[in-house]
């Protein structure tokens, strides 16, 4: 599968996604428009508030895990990171590591894009 082979050589860990649904690749597949949904309806902005941040945490805690299951693990590393410095009170150094992978995120959606079309 094009969609694979192509998620691979952005990072993810398509093995380990596939050993999480037993070897199943068309709901692993199907999974990646699911996932398309989530990064929407969960997207950070770079210029997040960082005085009121509660909606920002949930949203990364949101792409943390979805990226997570998916072995996204570009994604699900730097929104681990974020989270983190989220939770111990740090939002303008979490700043930097979402400007560093939000291209990396655009790419992968992208990439969904053009082969679930």
């Amino acid at each position: 599968m094009a969609l694979l082979e192509e998620l691979k050589s952005l990072g993810v860990n398509v093995e380990e996604g596939l050993k999480r649904l037993n070897g199943n690749e068309k709901l692993y597949t199907r999974l990646f428009g699911s996932f398309l949904k989530t990064i929407n309806a969960n997207m950070v902005s770079v210029d997040f508030d960082c005085t009121d941040y509660t909606e920002t945490t949930e949203k990364v805690h949101t792409m943390k895990g979805t990226a997570g299951n998916l072995s996204v693990t570009p994604l699900y590393e730097g929104y681990s990171e974020i989270l983190a410095l989220l939770r111990s009170g740090q939002p303008e150094q979490a700043k930097p590591i979402m400007e560093k992978i939000l291209p990396i995120q655009e790419e992968i959606i992208k990439c969904i894009e053009r082969n679930l079309e």
